[in-house]
């Protein structure tokens, strides 16, 4: 059974965690889809479709970072790694 609270304090910070919960669940459910999305991408044959996922994956965590959502480094160990698997994927396919 879930914690009830009792006093008016507490079921205001309840209420508040809830709400922020909720909030953070969404910003983080929409970056992983873009990770997703961008590691598809990158997968694939096409490098321009690879390069604008990255790009859109890149703006979603830059966003969730910036309102504290995910932590900075990570996002930016994230985006660095995709970056990396990008150029490793399309750059013998350009130089032959």
């Amino acid at each position: 059974m879930p914690h009830i609270p009792v006093h008016p304090s507490a079921e205001k910070r309840r209420r508040h965690s809830l709400k922020r919960y909720a909030h953070n669940h969404a910003i983080k459910a929409g970056a992983h889809t873009a990770v997703k999305r961008a590691l598809e991408a990158i997968g694939g044959p096409d490098r321009a479709a690879a390069e604008q996922a990255l790009r859109a994956a890149t703006k979603v965590l830059s966003k969730a970072a910036s309102k504290g959502t995910i932590h900075r480094n990570t996002v930016s160990r994230r985006i660095s790694r995709m970056s990396a698997r990008l150029h490793k994927a399309h750059a013998a396919k350009t130089t032959s």
